[in-house]
């Protein structure tokens, strides 16, 4: 996780970003911004979550800091990879610093930069683009301004990743910018937007292999999506416990039954309310982790 120093409304990322709102929110949004991030992190790790936490040191040259994951992945095999990132401010957010003090703890085989799409106009906003079932060593991913085949196709080369590539749009019609935002992939099921992909072909085709690989899918709807439904995140306590980490948003919004159908997969719902990260950020508690996969040292 990101401590943000700089947060603030991205002029850059607002015209792909329909969940970006310019709400006037009374008092200082930086202060703001940062309580709810230490309230987040505070609960995360009252629930038995480990949390390696950094400071944003860019200030307010990287109003999107709190977003990690979309510039870099961190995973098992001990590969890190770095992303293209659209805006040219979230560029600066990728830190060498950061891998370094990671790979005290953790071992790094390998850096995989694919930033150099950057300069063919063609992005890849890791694990806000992909969905990833790292298990099947699957990647789901919404084609979007951000997301692009290309560097799809390189993830997928340097990490043995099958692609499953869709188009889904929002309710006017609009890419939507990223996947993480309408879909969540855990161990034993899926929260999707079916109702996004207006090609019944890909909407088939999701939902088979979401099943052939013995996932639950539980649907949510279009509104449900504006409310960061789909921007959940499953996650181990160091005990061992699975939790389903999302913003409180996101868990009002969804019904009963599907608040129930979740918890047969979880010991806990983890939820915390993030409403100017939301709002103003247009990201949710998901886009606020990255997971460390990498093998202890």
């Amino acid at each position: 996780m990101i401590r943000p120093s700089g947060f603030g409304f991205n002029l850059e990322t607002e015209p792909t970003n329909t969940f970006q709102r310019s709400t006037d929110f009374q008092g200082d949004i930086l202060l703001q911004a940062r309580e709810e991030f230490d309230r987040m992190a505070a609960h995360l790790m009252s629930s038995g979550v480990e949390i390696t936490a950094f400071e944003d040191s860019s200030g307010s040259a990287t109003p999107d800091a709190v977003f990690p994951n979309n510039w870099i992945s961190l995973h098992q095999s001990g590969k890190v990879v770095l992303y293209p990132m659209m805006a040219p401010n979230r560029r600066k957010e990728r830190r060498q610093d950061i891998i370094e003090s990671l790979s005290e703890h953790f071992h790094v085989e390998e850096i995989i930069d694919l930033s150099y799409f950057e300069k063919e106009g063609k992005y890849l906003e890791g694990t806000g683009s992909m969905v990833l079932d790292r298990r099947y060593k699957i990647a789901y991913a919404a084609l979007s301004p951000r997301t692009h085949p290309e560097p799809l196709q390189a993830f997928s080369k340097a990490l043995g990743y099958e692609i499953v590539q869709f188009h889904a749009s929002d309710q006017n019609n609009l890419p939507i910018y990223h996947t993480n935002v309408m879909m969540c992939v855990g161990d034993s099921f899926a929260v999707v937007c079916l109702e996004a992909l207006k090609n019944k072909d890909e909407k088939h085709n999701l939902r088979s292999i979401l099943e052939e690989t013995e996932k639950f899918v539980i649907e949510i709807s279009q509104d449900q999506v504006t409310a960061f439904a789909g921007n959940m995140l499953q996650v181990r306590s160091s005990d061992g416990k699975k939790m389903i980490v999302m913003s409180t948003t996101a868990f009002e919004s969804l019904t009963e039954q599907q608040k129930a159908m979740l918890e047969e997969f979880t010991s806990r719902l983890v939820y915390v309310d993030i409403p100017v990260i939301e709002a103003v950020g247009g990201g949710s508690a998901r886009c606020m982790l990255t997971e460390i996969h990498l093998p202890l040292k």
